[in-house]
């Protein structure tokens, strides 16, 4: 009997070896026939799933938007029950910088993500859909935060969630090794008792 292909199993295959080749090798690298390449299959297999660059692209961003999930919910349930919004934040933080492989890869992939996105309406539609998602929960959890006494009332949220996720800015500058994790960790650790000083 011919072998039965897990066809969740080989677009994931695909998608990881489109990080590789944006991780090791850069954006201008991913074509079609690069990616099938590293993913030892055919050009053809490949197109079997993925007809377009653009819809490679988009699977393998949202493939990459469920590990970053999965990595959060993991640190997440090592804070116990209940944890504090502080801890919550930090975590979600520390999860968008390329600070370990995984991170790396979601990272670098991202990056290749909004340059593709500067140039196809498409695309940019859904980053921007993506980012602004990502951006609500982080308010969400400022504005909870604010309503729990946790942070002082007179802070706005808005304001507060951009700044948190300014930090994310130190993504660059990790990748160039301008700073090291261990500073950046501080001034993540600062930028947050700062927020949380005076609350509850």
């Amino acid at each position: 009997m011919p072998k039965q292909v897990d066809h969740q199993e080989r677009r994931e295959t695909i998608a990881r070896a489109l990080w590789r080749v944006v991780e090791q090798r850069g954006a201008t690298h991913l074509t079609l026939r690069e990616v099938a390449q590293e993913a030892g299959i055919s050009l053809g297999q490949l197109q079997h799933y993925f007809g377009s660059r653009a819809k490679l692209l988009a699977f393998a961003m949202d493939f990459a938007g469920e590990q970053s999930a999965l990595r959060v919910g993991r640190a997440l349930a090592v804070l116990g029950e209940r944890p504090h919004p502080r801890e919550v934040v930090r975590a979600m933080l520390v999860e968008m910088l390329p600070l370990h492989a995984d991170a790396r890869a979601t990272s670098r992939m991202s990056a290749a993500y909004v340059l593709e996105a500067l140039h196809d309406e498409s695309v940019h539609a859904r980053a921007r859909g993506g980012l602004l998602q990502g951006r609500a929960m982080v308010e969400q959890v400022v504005r909870q935060a604010i309503a729990d006494g946790l942070v002082p009332a007179d802070r706005d949220p808005v304001v507060e969630t951009d700044l948190l996720l300014a930090l994310t800015g130190f993504t660059t500058l990790l990748e160039l090794g301008v700073v090291t994790p261990a500073a950046v960790l501080t001034a993540v650790d600062r930028h947050l008792d700062g927020l949380f000083a005076g609350g509850a």
